[in-house]
This record gives C-alpha cells, structure tokens and sequence, in this order.
C-alpha cells in the first residue's frame, strides 16, 4: 500500500492545456474517484500517476518515493482498463498468471498465487476456458485478477465497468468495493457515473477543464458543494437551477425569479449578490397551485415504480423536475405548486461559487454536522 502525492501537476499538448496544476493528497489505503464530463482531464490525470503518460510539469510521489521520471514498470502500479486486454489464446489462469511467469517465478509458485487470487475474484471455476468462453463480468474478474497478482502498490482504474449492462455495473461495483475492503490497498478510480463514484469512493475528486474543483466525501460533495458545476454534477437527477434576481434586504436578499418566486434569505459569511438558486429534485413538493414557492405546469410524468419523476415547466427557460414516491395526483398539462424548505435551498454568484445562507447550516447540521461548509 502506499500514498499518491501530486504537486503542480500540469499536462499540455503543444497549447492544449489538459492539466492545469492539480495539487493532490492520496491518503494510504484511500479509495479516491475522479468525475467529470467527458474531455475534463480525468483519464489523463490517471495516466499521468501511472507514468503511461509523462508530465509537462510539476512532480509526482508514491509511497513518499519520487516518480515523476520512474518507468510504469517501476511504479508499483497496477491499471485496469475499460477493455479487458485479455490474450485470446490463453486461459484464464494463463491470463492471470502471465505476469509472474514473466518475473520467472516458478511454475508452482504461479499456480499457487493464482488460485489464491481466483478465488479471491471468484473465478477459480473459470481457470481452463479462454476469454472467449466468458461473460463481460467474468473477463472484468480476470482483467483485475491480473492485476491484483502482482501485489501493487496503487490499483488505478479506467472506467472499468464502462462496458457492461447495468446489471452487471451493480454486481462489479460491489465486488470492487469488496475487493477494496479485503485488501486494503490505495486504489483510484475514474468513472462519468455519478452513482458510482459516491457508492465507491472515500473521497471524490470532482474535475472540470483539467482542474480540482473539489474534493471530499460523497455526503460533503452532496450537502456543501462549493460550485453550481459541482452541485449539478452531483446527484440524479441533477439539482434544479434558476436565474433570479436580489435586491438587499437588511442582513439578506431578496430574490425574485420564474414560477412567481419571491422569497427572502439571511446570509452568513460572504456578502456577495446570488444570481442563481438551486434545488435537488428529492428536496421538491407538488403542492395546489397559488400555495407553492414557484409555481408552473406539470409537463410529464415517468413511472420508475420505486419513484416517478414528475417534469414542471416554470417557463419558457426553467422546467424543474421533482423527485417523489408516489405518483401525482394531478393530471398532465395541470398547474401546480412546488414548495420546498429553506434550509434545502442553494445560492450561487455569478462566477457559480456557492453562498452560505443562514437556513443552510440547517441542512449542514442534519447531514451530521461535521461537513465542510
């Protein structure tokens, strides 16, 4: 096991900046995910640790050990790419032992070691048929079963699940997490599956034009987001978002915006003008019309069986969606009210920091207090 150290990590290609100075802190036996959308760096900072892909500037360490110039080979690493990259003339236990046999480790040795692993990954049923003969869920088993042989320091992962079913994606996420568990060993992670980086990681880093824009636990991510880009990454379905207007009033604002919103706030903290609100799906109520906070028209509505999403149209710019239970009583095309709790309410300034509010430390102290604000 070891610790990941980034210090001023930068990564250009000619005056592409992919990279842009990331400082970054891997804890010992940490589980770190890397988010963002497509083209934010994410898969390329991964590269970067493992030394498949050299640094423009700035220095790595693992382990406390130096390795911005250390070879792949020599890092202590091992990766698990989103294609298997299985030998399709080898079997399984071939496959999985190949890289010892490389080492020169004797024959029983190698067996040993991978029945060990096998078994582990449970695959050991598996070991005399050849890739072909497998499922996409077994081939992932055996593409980390390969690399977990080697005893690495750091396992890095590529959006490993990104090619299986969503059945599958559930099963290979619980056996990564209890393959982390078992093992104890620093692995990071890269995914665009929100669901998957806060059901796996200690800690997520949230990564947008090849910057941090945050870093912490699922529930600090979910309940203190520092940016609008943050709180909407965050979350399924997405957070509502708003454009409103402020005016000062006494200690606070107050905010005007569409679907009739009118209400006031008391900040705490920075003082700066909110010119957008937000609100997750599941902190919504449909209420009658005229006793809501906004109000608007109930667009469509999608049966998930366990919840239903419910599509408000606020205007022509703003349609809100509201997670709930039950379905509505009311009917497609009705109006309705939303209402929602004060302390479920975000604020964010024009260059989408987010701003603290009196009624938000609320929410802060229910998510269990410790939160980062």
């Amino acid at each position: 096991m070891a610790s990941v150290e980034l210090k001023s990590v930068s990564k250009t290609y000619g005056t592409n900046a992919v990279i842009r100075g990331v400082d970054l802190s891997i804890r010992d036996g940490e589980f770190i995910v890397f988010v963002g959308p497509s083209g934010c760096g994410k898969s390329t900072l991964l590269r970067l640790i493992a030394g498949l892909v050299p640094v423009t500037d700035g220095e790595i360490a693992i382990g406390g050990e130096a390795v911005t110039d250390v070879p792949a080979s020599k890092r202590g690493i091992a990766f698990v790419f989103q294609s298997y990259a299985l030998y399709p003339h080898m079997t399984v236990a071939r496959n999985i032992g190949f890289a010892l046999e490389t080492l020169g480790m004797g024959r029983d040795a190698v067996r040993n070691k991978v029945a060990e692993v096998a078994k582990l990954l449970k695959v050991d049923h598996l070991l005399a048929r050849r890739p072909r003969e497998l499922s996409g869920g077994q081939r992932q088993r055996v593409a980390i079963g390969r690399a977990l042989v080697r005893k690495p320091d750091v396992f890095l992962f590529d959006e490993p699940l990104s090619n299986l079913d969503s059945d599958l994606r559930m099963e290979m996420r619980i056996e990564i997490a209890r393959l982390h568990d078992d093992i104890g060993t620093t692995m990071i992670y890269v995914t665009h599956d929100q669901a998957e980086a806060m059901t796996l990681a200690d800690r997520i880093v949230v990564l947008n034009h090849g910057v941090i824009e945050q870093v912490g636990t699922p529930q600090e991510l979910y309940h203190t987001p520092k940016s609008r880009f943050v709180a909407g990454f965050v979350g399924s379905p997405r957070m509502n978002f708003s454009a409103v207007s402020a005016t000062a009033a006494g200690s606070g604002w107050a905010l005007a915006g569409p679907g009739g919103l009118s209400l006031r706030t008391e900040v705490t903290g920075n003082r700066s003008t909110p010119s957008s609100i937000g609100v997750r799906p599941e902190a919504l109520t449909i209420v009658a019309p005229g006793s809501g906070r906004v109000e608007g028209v109930l667009e469509r509505v999608e049966d998930l069986g366990h919840e239903h999403f419910a599509y408000v149209r606020l205007d022509a710019d703003h349609g809100w969606v509201v997670r709930l239970a039950a379905r509505p009583s009311e009917a497609r095309d009705a109006r309705v009210g939303l209402t929602f709790r004060d302390e479920d309410l975000f604020l964010f300034e024009e260059n989408g920091a987010r701003l603290d509010h009196a009624a938000s430390r609320e929410r802060i102290a229910a998510a269990g207090g410790g939160l980062a604000a």
